[in-house]
């Protein structure tokens, strides 16, 4: 992942911007009066986070596998992807982008201190595991299983005609080995147009909550809009995936499946340039 801040092209801007400002008020140009008018701006946009970093991850720069039945996209390693600057983003351990023919899905397997997070986006995603769960959902559902001490589960598509297309997202736990647990959550009433809605947090507040300082949002947007995004917690970064759409964050254009990490600021804009939809997933950085 190359990690990169935006210091020098902002401090260059804000210089330029004292000058012009010194200019039309017929200031003396003195070097005194120059330095600690670009001190006084440069402190109040530290403060603002102007050491924001980002990392890129661009759609085709993704593993990808054909299994035949699945067809798989990794942002992050996993099972045979290995790549050493792509391990995790924060608490963030994995985003996978997966495709499963009808009637087809993963056998029952093992989990075990994973908070573990599923958001069907086509088809019908049918879940059973070793605690008694069995429940079919579709999009504008979202399933989350905190796997503490250890759960078996399975997950197939849920149609015998119908392509199956869901995100698979894990998430390190705040504690280990707590009681394995099933829920699913229909988030369609908080999903409007043109907002952002917060479908997962650690505190109830929202339908879904894990086992983690961490807060998930989704939105539809149409084209023009921007979002002002707020960190939810101090230490905390935000992972957004472009699901569908075009965006530009910090000068940076990102389309559909591209991701983008974000850490080091407490604020953000997103601008909207195509219609949209977005995931943000805001986990811890240590």
């Amino acid at each position: 992942m190359q990690r990169y801040g935006n210091n020098f092209e902002i401090i260059l801007k804000y210089m330029r911007l004292v000058v012009c400002l010194l200019q039309k008020r017929n200031h003396q140009f003195t070097c005194k009066n120059f330095i600690l008018t670009l001190f006084v701006i440069s402190i109040n946009y530290l403060k603002k986070g102007i050491n924001m970093k980002k990392v890129i991850d661009k759609a085709a720069s993704r593993g990808y596998f054909n299994h035949g039945w699945l067809k798989t996209h990794h942002t992050f390693s996993f099972a045979n992807y290995y790549n050493p600057e792509r391990i995790h983003f924060g608490a963030l351990r994995v985003l996978n982008d997966d495709s499963v023919d009808p009637s087809m899905g993963f056998d029952t397997h093992p989990h075990k201190n994973m908070e573990v997070i599923s958001i069907p986006l086509k088809g019908y995603l049918r879940h059973g595991d070793s605690v008694q769960n069995t429940k079919t959902i579709t999009p504008g559902d979202i399933q989350v299983m905190s796997t503490g001490s250890g759960i078996f589960h399975s997950e197939y598509n849920g149609s015998d005609k119908e392509q199956l297309e869901f995100l698979q997202i894990w998430v390190f736990p705040r504690v280990e080995n707590t009681k394995p647990e099933y829920n699913n959550f229909d988030i369609r009433p908080l999903l409007k147009k043109n907002k952002l809605a917060v479908i997962i947090s650690p505190n109830g507040e929202t339908p879904a909550s894990i086992k983690q300082d961490a807060w998930f949002s989704m939105g539809s947007f149409d084209a023009g809009q921007t979002i002002d995004y707020k960190m939810h917690q101090e230490g905390n970064g935000v992972y957004m995936f472009v699901i569908e759409g075009e965006i530009e964050v910090d000068g940076d254009h990102l389309s559909k499946r591209d991701g983008i990490g974000i850490w080091d600021t407490k604020e953000f804009q997103i601008k909207i340039t195509k219609e949209t939809t977005l995931l943000l997933m805001e986990v811890p950085m240590r």
